[in-house]
């Protein structure tokens, strides 16, 4: 459970880069860049420790995937950005793909067995 909760809060620290950068680039602010800087080093850092226990490629795609959703979600009410049929259909197909990549991981892998030993 707590690599589990490492890989949420690297989403979120991923995110909280993410956005502060575009609030520095809106505002002309320093201090986002700075925020963001500091975010990001936060996030791969969690991701880093929470690939101990998940498998790399879920941990990657869920970080990445779920990042994405939430940037563009929080763009919406943030930014006054659009959001698109196209880009509603690329969204959930980032849904579909980090669950098909979720699902494929629970089939036994020998190689994990050997690397939690």
């Amino acid at each position: 459970m707590f690599y589990w909760i490492l890989l949420v809060l690297a989403i979120l620290f991923e995110v909280t880069g993410t956005l502060s950068m575009k609030w520095s680039t809106l505002t002309g602010s320093a201090s986002g860049f700075y925020i963001m800087l500091l975010m990001i080093a936060c996030s791969y850092l969690s991701l880093s420790i929470a690939i101990k226990k998940i498998a790399l490629g879920v941990a990657y795609a869920m970080w990445e995937g779920i990042g994405i959703i939430l940037i563009s979600l929080f763009s919406l009410g943030l930014f006054n950005e659009s959001l698109s049929g196209y880009k509603l259909l690329g969204l959930t197909l980032l849904i579909l793909g980090i669950t098909l990549i979720k699902f494929g991981s629970r089939i036994k892998d020998p190689q994990q067995d050997e690397v939690a030993s």
